[in-house]
């Protein structure tokens, strides 16, 4: 049989030939081909309409979604540094100072990430029920107090009571890790952060009383950030609500969210759209609003997202909800949208947070003093062996 070269063969194999005889000038452009950085307003609103026009010819069919998004995957894989997956150490986690409240339980909860890296948090647990529960990651974002703050407190509480383990940990550089002087805006702090959650996903199976089928995450700003990131490249996550935070236009303003070259490389290109669609088939609702970069998810992020739902016939498994009239917070309303939107998908109790009005009732949280949430005191100090928060380079970088 005669083989067949058609044009573009002919141009590689004349391309290699004059390489060969050092004739080949250089390739105009190929310096954007170099992994490039794609951070905060990278691109206007319509430019951002144009890119994922262009990025939907790129596939018609499943099966071409699905090699497209693997490429995207294993470049936030490489992107952070994280292709292969680093060699994953004993977690050895600490969990003490439980205190009981209607409903729920708080304990707190820290594991090491690396070897001396402590991963700080609250552990939220149903105080009725026999498990295996579902549980609930919940990153926080840019947000003084972070997982801290009263509202981030309220999430957890009521997660709980419906039914959930969920973990509230720290971002690098707020909480326990500004105790301990850490610094937030890090060399490759993108890297460790998606470590960190990588390995909470682990912490979190780890617990003989959860449902390892049943893993959801939840954050806003950058802890939205972190939703749809690790979801993207951790398939354990069944569940995921990234919260005022995917934007066609806007990569995130700081190094924790686009400080590393996830977006764009030499064997890829993408923004935080195709990236939160990586959750596909699995249930995935857009909570964004009218004050920031997120006001446009009903006409410009939803539709190009629901399309790749479409593709697996799974259009149910997404949803947004819209508050035109509010800001980049997780405020009430949206608490309420993600509320019901686990108890959907992760097979969660809304009658155990419902008042006799049938409206969502918030106000058994007792909202605990910070240094009452804290792992590491004086009573239980860190270990000795810690990481230092001056060192420039931890040993995997």
């Amino acid at each position: 049989m005669r083989s067949r070269i058609n044009d573009t063969d002919k141009t590689i194999v004349i391309g290699i030939s004059l390489l060969v005889l050092g004739l080949l000038l250089p390739i105009q452009g190929a310096e954007e081909k170099k992994p490039q950085l794609c951070q905060g307003n990278y691109q206007t609103e319509e430019e951002a309409k144009e890119q994922l026009a262009k990025f939907a010819k790129t596939y018609a069919t499943l099966g071409q979604w699905k090699a497209r998004a693997e490429r995207i995957r294993e470049g936030i894989l490489r992107g952070t540094e994280l292709l292969p997956l680093p060699e994953k150490c004993p977690l050895k986690p600490i969990i003490h100072s439980k205190r009981r409240y209607d409903g729920y339980t708080v304990e707190n909860a820290a594991f090491e990430s690396l070897p001396g890296v402590f991963v700080t948090g609250n552990l939220y647990r149903p105080l009725e029920g026999e498990g295996p529960f579902a549980a609930v990651l919940c990153p926080h974002g840019h947000f003084d107090n972070g997982r801290l703050r009263p509202d981030m407190q309220k999430r957890c509480a009521t997660l709980a009571r419906m039914g959930a383990v969920v973990f509230a940990y720290d971002m690098v550089g707020y909480g326990e890790w500004k105790n301990a002087d850490w610094q937030h805006n890090r060399p490759k702090v993108l890297k460790l952060q998606l470590w960190d959650s990588i390995r909470a996903v682990e912490f979190l199976t780890s617990l003989k009383y959860v449902d390892t089928e049943r893993i959801g995450v939840t954050g806003a700003s950058g802890g939205g950030t972190q939703t749809f990131m690790l979801t993207a490249v951790d398939d354990r996550i069944a569940v995921s609500i990234p919260t005022v935070m995917v934007s066609a236009h806007f990569f995130g303003g700081c190094n924790c969210e686009s400080g590393m070259p996830v977006h764009k490389s030499d064997t890829h290109e993408t923004n935080n759209v195709e990236i939160a669609a990586l959750a596909a088939p699995r249930p995935l609702m857009l909570i964004s609003d009218g004050k920031d970069w997120t006001k446009n998810t009903p006409n410009v992020e939803y539709p190009y997202i629901r399309n790749i739902y479409r593709l697996y016939g799974a259009q149910d498994n997404v949803e947004y909800l819209h508050l035109p009239n509010e800001g980049h917070d997780y405020g009430i309303s949206k608490r309420i949208g993600a509320y019901k939107f686990f108890a959907k998908h992760l097979k969660l109790s809304l009658d155990k947070v419902t008042g006799p009005d049938g409206s969502i009732d918030e106000s058994f949280v007792v909202i605990e003093k910070m240094e009452d949430m804290f792992v590491f005191n004086a009573e239980h100090p860190r270990p000795a062996y810690a990481v230092k928060p001056d060192v420039k380079e931890l040993p995997w970088d």
